[in-house]
């Protein structure tokens, strides 16, 4: 393998991007923290070009501007596997999405691999590689980085670029499917990172066991909690978890009494949002069967 830069100081990063000038494409993942936030922490990015492999720390430096050039740059793919976390963080830091995408998972799925297959699988099929999988639960805020973390980091576009060559190699002799050339450009739609808290309720767990105006009230009680979570950068569970958002939806209780017979609902939050919680479920309640959610 490379040998691997670390790259922690700006004339590094400056060196470095300027050495990437004339590439067609580039391997790319990140490392983030986001247990205690709504938004993404970002903690590392790692680059590869066919020479170069590049582990980069944005805690330690002033500004991402010389990477973020080259990452955006239209002449250069971005070579990604599973990307749209990774594009999310990036659609945060310039609010819009790099491009263009070539997607490995895609592409892998195109090529009859299956869908979804992780990384670690796709590198053990396709090239033999056995990757580590003792460092998925790093806390990638810590500092400084332990060596072997750096290492697990760099797997993670080392084995890329090599995955990406030969899926291209597949496609250019198959025919590269139209579905998969749509499947990349939807990626690189702005709107699909935007929240959407009127959306939100169609991801909790368990939502098609309500019907009817249960459902109204569980979109309205979902697209509040969104904003809170938004608006206070806070994970969605510390608002509100799942279980009791249902409970609420599913009782729908018109008092505080009732409301404090949700199990699941801490008195803290019954004591702070209480109020907007039986507004919102009367407005939801009052909704005309017709704007119910299916």
């Amino acid at each position: 393998m490379n040998d691997v830069l670390y790259l922690v100081d700006q004339p590094a990063l400056i060196e470095f991007c300027t050495g990437l000038r004339g590439t067609s494409w580039l391997a790319l993942d990140t490392e983030f923290f986001r247990e205690q936030t709504y938004y993404p922490q970002l903690c590392l990015i790692q680059v590869a070009s066919a020479e170069q492999i590049a582990c980069i720390d944005p805690l330690a430096l002033p500004s991402l501007e010389p990477l973020l050039d080259v990452l955006y740059d239209t002449t250069v793919t971005k070579v990604l596997h599973a990307a749209y976390q990774d594009l999310e963080i990036f659609y945060y830091l310039r609010g819009a999405v790099p491009t263009p995408i070539f997607d490995t998972q895609l592409a892998a799925a195109a090529l009859g691999y299956g869908d979804q297959i992780g990384y670690a699988n796709l590198a053990q099929h396709m090239l033999g590689v056995e990757l580590a999988k003792t460092h998925t639960r790093v806390n990638w805020r810590q500092r400084p980085l332990d060596p072997e973390w750096l290492a697990y980091a760099a797997d993670d576009v080392c084995y890329l670029r090599d995955i990406y060559r030969q899926q291209q190699a597949l496609l250019a002799e198959r025919g590269q499917p139209e579905t998969l050339t749509e499947a990349f450009s939807a990626l690189t739609d702005p709107a699909r990172y935007q929240p959407q808290p009127q959306e939100v309720w169609r991801r909790i767990h368990d939502h098609r066991r309500l019907h009817g105006v249960q459902r109204a009230v569980l979109r309205t009680l979902a697209a509040w909690r969104e904003e809170q979570a938004i608006r206070n950068d806070r994970p969605r569970r510390w608002i509100l978890h799942d279980g009791p958002l249902l409970d609420l939806a599913r009782r729908m209780p018109d008092d505080l009494e009732g409301l404090a017979q949700i199990h699941g609902l801490p008195p803290g939050t019954l004591r702070r949002h209480g109020s907007a919680l039986l507004e919102r479920i009367a407005a939801a309640r009052a909704e005309p069967p017709e704007q119910w959610p299916t």
